[in-house]
């Protein structure tokens, strides 16, 4: 038992702290209540004292210290008129409609790096120019004695259409020996025939019919009325249509190279003898920087339009030609044999030859990029070099080799889209037709397509041209462009040669240079200049307009301009956020403890209580007597100390809350009897 006067500390416990083991926040005070010193609570720190980790107790304390040490500017005017509110909420309206600014011009930019634009940087060089390759075609695919005995059908079947169809006759073997279309026809499939225009309205279409004379089922055609064309179905032939033309030059011309092209398939293995190989034959010279050409220097192929094609300077040649002066004397010069004795008369039907100029390891592709030489005209080509270097990646779609393009190169040379498209359309045609088009190169075990074999493939072929030209074959979508491409401008000039006073001394040097003698002296040669005007040379290079550097560059220019701050304001703005998560998560935390957490403990810890002995508590909530005479506490007392006590998150000397009366009517005082 105690004396009267004698007060023991009492045992408070804390609903709203955390347990010991806890650190406190930043702020949390406690404060021991009684008079005896004995009794002390674990030392926390003040307010001086600097911790580790600290965090604040409130958001408003963590905004206030923020927007007094902060390196933004405005933001301590958010705190230092707190007894005008009124300036306060303009001035958090102003940084805030600030803030919303810079992040919709940050919005900007970023939408502006994503889309990844280009700009263009045009450089101009000199130096010295490795020469292109040049290409130079006959227009004659085969000499007509040559092959006049696998085409004697067709242009007898070809003659007596042109005298039904346009009352042309030209041969005399034909009036002495008429036949009719019909009975040729028997023998050559795909006829040409003349159909009424499907756009003419019928009531012209029927007058015009009954003024037309019948009497011989052959009429001359009427270019307003009809149109010519031959027919093509498919394999069943259940399906058909007419392939026509409004001009009967067009028709005839088109007509004789489908059936040419059937002919021409069977005779590629057999009559490889009828390609011309030798160079004097069409060249009666070359020259290149005032130097004689020689075989090393060239390389031949043959057309199945063109026929055959001879390639100066390409990836064959040993030896690249450079081009260290510019001018007419420094280039190439050809003279050309063109002469169209041997012509093939309803196939080659220009005469003069064939150029084109391109890079060395580049398919030469006459009908794309080639032009005509006229005959007994000296013609100067003028060259100028342009490179262009696109970006691939995000900043643009090409291809740098064709490896990533779903498309096989048949030609096996250097991507091009040219190249690709072709190869495309090849793969195509042998998926659909069965058969390869002549043309273009074709895989290995494919045939070419020929009417004999592939009766249908016509009918294919022009259905899958419609389908080509409208891009519904995707070969447009497929092939890319490439990434570094090299041009060549060309500019040309005309002028007639030989001259009269100088053309019979040169017609006789040429006969006797080549052994050849020249009948039409004026449309028998033709000379080609080609050179580079100037050595300068444009190289146009795409680079990112915006980079990262830009961005970062053009990011703090804005937060510059808004907030006046700089990369460590950026580090304080996310120590900022980084705070508010962690107050965040420690109020969900606390809640979630106090709810959930410690109600569940109350048994448990009521049961360790009881069961613990006195001596083993805590300094502090161990009563001592305050006499050493003191007897043992009454019964009343350990009844007391067994109760179970309710289940706090801490326990500590602090005052009890008014809340707490009732609970505090159970702690242990030795005074009492």
């Amino acid at each position: 038992m105690t004396g009267e006067g004698t007060q023991s500390p009492e045992l408070c416990l804390d609903l709203n702290l955390p347990p010991p083991t806890q650190g406190l926040m930043k702020g949390d005070e406690c404060e021991e209540q009684g008079p005896d010193p004995k009794p002390t609570a674990p030392q926390q720190p003040t307010e001086e004292e600097e911790a580790l980790i600290e965090f604040y107790r409130s958001y408003r304390d963590l905004f206030q210290f923020f927007c007094s040490n902060t390196t933004i500017h405005g933001a301590i005017r958010l705190v230092c008129s707190q007894h005008n509110r009124m300036k306060t909420a303009f001035w958090a309206v102003l940084w805030l409609c600030t803030f919303g600014v810079m992040y919709w011009q940050f919005a900007l930019l970023f939408e502006e790096y994503f889309s990844y634009p280009v700009s263009l940087n045009i450089n101009l060089d000199s130096d010295k120019l490795v020469f292109p390759a040049v290409t130079v075609c006959t227009l004659n695919p085969y000499r007509y004695p040559q092959i006049k005995g696998e085409l004697e059908e067709l242009d007898r079947i070809a003659e007596q259409t042109l005298f039904d169809l346009y009352k042309y006759n030209s041969s005399s073997i034909l009036v002495a020996q008429r036949r009719g279309r019909r009975d040729l026809g028997e023998t050559l499939l795909h006829p040409l025939q003349r159909l009424w225009d499907p756009d003419l309205p019928p009531v012209v279409r029927r007058a015009r019919s009954t003024a037309s004379s019948l009497r011989d089922n052959n009429p001359q055609v009427n270019w307003k009325d009809w149109k010519i064309g031959f027919k093509l179905c498919n394999q069943n032939k259940s399906d058909c249509f007419y392939q026509t033309y409004s001009s009967g030059v067009d028709a005839v011309r088109e007509w004789y190279r489908f059936h040419y092209i059937n002919i021409l398939s069977r005779l590629l293995d057999n009559f490889t003898s009828l390609e011309e190989n030798e160079l004097g034959n069409f060249i009666f010279n070359c020259r290149f920087n005032q130097a004689s050409c020689n075989q090393a220097n060239y390389s031949q192929f043959h057309h199945p339009i063109y026929g055959n094609c001879y390639t100066f300077n390409g990836e064959n040649n040993s030896n690249l030609w450079m081009s260290s002066m510019p001018g007419i004397d420094n280039g190439l010069s050809l003279t050309l044999r063109t002469e169209q004795n041997d012509y093939i008369p309803l196939l080659s039907t220009v005469t003069g030859a064939r150029v084109m100029v391109h890079g060395q390891n580049e398919p030469a592709f006459m009908d794309d990029g080639g032009f005509n030489l006229r005959p007994g005209v000296e013609t100067s080509i003028s060259m100028k070099k342009e490179t262009l270097d696109r970006l691939g990646g995000n900043y643009g779609d090409c291809t740098n080799n064709g490896s990533d393009v779903p498309v096989t190169n048949l030609y096996h040379s250097k991507y091009t889209q040219q190249v690709c498209i072709r190869s495309c359309f090849q793969e195509s045609m042998i998926k659909e037709c069965g058969c390869a088009y002549i043309f273009y190169p074709r895989p290995k075990d494919v045939e070419y397509c020929d009417y004999w074999k592939h009766d249908s493939w016509g009918y294919c072929y022009y259905k899958l041209q419609d389908a080509f030209s409208s891009d519904r074959l995707g070969c447009f979508t497929k092939c890319r462009k490439p990434c570094s491409v090299t041009s060549y401008w060309l500019s040309a000039g005309y002028s007639r040669w030989p001259s009269v006073k100088s053309q019979d001394w040169i017609f006789q040097m040429l006969s006797l240079q080549n052994n050849y003698t020249i009948k039409n002296k004026r449309n028998g040669v033709a000379k080609l200049n080609i050179f580079f005007k100037e050595l300068k040379y444009k190289t146009i290079s795409e680079s990112p307009s915006v980079t990262m550097v830009t961005l970062l560059s053009n990011l703090g220019s804005q937060w510059s301009l808004w907030f006046g701050s700089s990369v460590l304001s950026v580090v304080e703005m996310a120590e900022l956020v980084f705070d508010l998560m962690v107050i965040t998560f420690l109020m969900l935390l606390r809640r979630f403890r106090s709810r959930y957490w410690s109600p569940g403990r109350g048994r448990r810890g009521a049961q360790e209580v009881a069961s613990t002995p006195a001596s083993s508590l805590p300094s502090h909530v161990h009563p001592q007597s305050p006499s050493p005479t003191s007897s043992a506490p009454s019964p009343d007392t350990s009844l007391a100390l067994t109760a179970p006590p309710p289940a706090y998150a801490t326990l500590g000397p602090c005052p009890a809350p008014s809340s707490l009366a009732g609970a505090s009517s159970s702690a242990f005082h030795p005074g009492e009897p």
